[in-house]
């Protein structure tokens, strides 16, 4: 799913940022300033007024300090507390996305429309083919009779004019498992337990109205007022994000108070290299198929909504699981910040004991712009141990297949299908899969369509990443040769 540029979006960046640039101030002591300064009098509302914009603001703030709206009822209660809070508080709140219920339009159900396109034609091609007998010609118009209406786009699909339309709900058509449904209000609610925490909702609502809890202040916290050791681990995926390469991204995360960057690539190459054992063993034991697992947003999915295809998924853990692993085995006391484009990363944080943050590449986008910190004019350096190129496939659609079908080729048939992007359509291909099989016996399952480059935080445009994501892959390839 592309989504454009868009106010929403770009707001989450700015309170992101002003919320960084109000720790180093005052440590969130003029927070309750940030609504006022992003929203002034002067500025036109894009709500119904001005006082509307800034109490949305003041939720999404919350959620950037970590805390979830729906879960506060005290509405006098200040950012200014907030902050205090989130800088005393030893872990992060458990993550989840969340709708801001003031924020919320409640968009009318999914329906279709015609539109003053119809010209009343003599096919009457609409009327004719709909199952359910409800459609009329009024005025010399086709009319839908919502009483009637099940929704099932014959009519849409026939009209020689185009002219009937559908309105959707945006963040229950971006929800690949149903997990976002309205309640007698017509606002719309998460279900924590269906959640597979993709990000899809939080993107493609036009109103800025879901947030996911950020955890950029507990990081700022262990990074400048704790004595821990700080690791950050760095996702192939940043590639392209940022100005400057990836080197000059090491020297800016120290830069900004990191004691050290660890390439999350050495923990893929882990990751190919046992997934590639495992596949060889589950063909040999006669298995007809087996999927990837390195998306945790697939994972969730695999495991919640389509369990019978869990026999068939992958055991091998992730990238980020090997790398923080080494990172503790190395320094057992240090904090590990995993740095990415993934919001379902939080999640899988929560069940690995080796990763304490998740930070988003908008996060830490926001901390640089809140130090005056420059990528591309940060010194370059390297990491210590660098990956064989195999692991930095993984952010692009048919990375993780591909790593594994180098190590497969020669010992054993690989025959890779790529499934790229979870939909509702492709939730229903796995499941057919799982019950009747396919031609395919490696599938590679990403969640965000174009891979991890097109996750939801990211910064940089999906194709321009993936672009840049290859010329570093031919990279290590090249060295590896030498």
């Amino acid at each position: 799913m592309l989504i454009p540029k868009n106010n929403a979006n770009q707001m989450r960046a700015k309170i992101l940022i002003k919320l960084a640039e109000s720790y180093f101030a005052d440590k969130f002591a003029n927070a309750d300033r940030i609504p006022l300064d992003l929203r002034p009098k002067e500025m036109q509302p894009s709500r119904c007024c001005i006082y509307k914009d800034r109490a949305v603001l003041k939720y999404r703030c919350m959620a950037g300090l970590g805390v979830s709206p729906d879960s506060e009822t005290d509405e006098l209660k200040t950012l200014k507390e907030y902050g205090a809070d989130a800088l005393k508080r030893t872990e992060a709140d458990k993550s989840r996305l969340s709708v801001i219920d003031i924020a919320c339009s409640a968009c009318i159900k999914s329906q279709y429309m015609v539109t003053n396109a119809c010209r009343g034609c003599f096919a009457q091609p609409c009327r004719l083919n709909c199952p359910k007998e409800a459609i009329s010609i009024v005025n010399g118009r086709a009319w839908i009779d919502p009483e009637k209406c099940v929704n099932c786009g014959k009519c849409h699909e026939v009209c020689p004019y185009h002219s009937i339309i559908r309105i959707p709900v945006p963040c229950e058509e971006a929800c690949p498992v149903g997990a976002i449904t309205k309640d007698e209000f017509g606002k719309e609610h998460i279900d924590t337990e269906k959640c597979i925490s993709c990000g899809k909702c939080l993107m493609s609502c036009p109103f800025g109205a879901i947030v996911e809890s950020s955890q950029m202040v507990d990081v700022l916290r262990e990074i400048h007022d704790t004595e821990h050791k700080v690791v950050a681990m760095l996702a192939p995926a940043v590639v392209g994000q940022f100005p400057g390469d990836i080197h000059n991204m090491i020297g800016a995360l120290k830069k900004a108070g990191f004691d050290e960057v660890v390439e999350v690539a050495v923990g893929a190459d882990i990751t190919t290299q046992k997934e590639a054992a495992e596949f060889i063993e589950k063909m040999e034991a006669g298995e007809k198929f087996m999927t990837t697992s390195c998306c945790p947003a697939y994972y969730r999915a695999a495991k919640v909504h389509i369990p019978e295809i869990a026999p068939h998924v992958s055991h091998t853990k992730t990238p980020m699981y090997y790398t923080a692993e080494l990172v503790k085995k190395e320094c057992p006391d240090c904090k590990t910040v995993f740095i990415g484009p993934c919001l379902a990363k939080r999640v899988e944080a929560e069940y690995d004991p080796n990763v304490d943050y998740v930070l988003t590449f908008e996060e830490i986008g926001a901390m640089f712009v809140a130090q005056g910190i420059n990528v591309d004019e940060c010194p370059a350096e390297d990491f210590k141990e660098v990956s064989c190129a195999q692991g930095r496939k993984f952010p692009i659609s048919g990375g993780v297949a591909g790593a594994v079908a180098s190590l497969v080729e020669g010992k054993m048939e690989i025959k890779p299908e790529l499934i790229d992007g979870l939909s509702k359509e492709n939730i229903k291909l796995l499941k057919r899969y799982a019950a009747k099989g396919c031609d395919s016996n490696m599938i590679e399952v990403m969640c965000c369509e174009g891979g991890c480059v097109a996750g939801p935080g990211c910064i940089a445009l999906a194709k321009k990443a993936a672009r840049a994501v290859e010329s570093y892959v031919a990279q290590g390839e090249d060295l590896s040769k030498k």
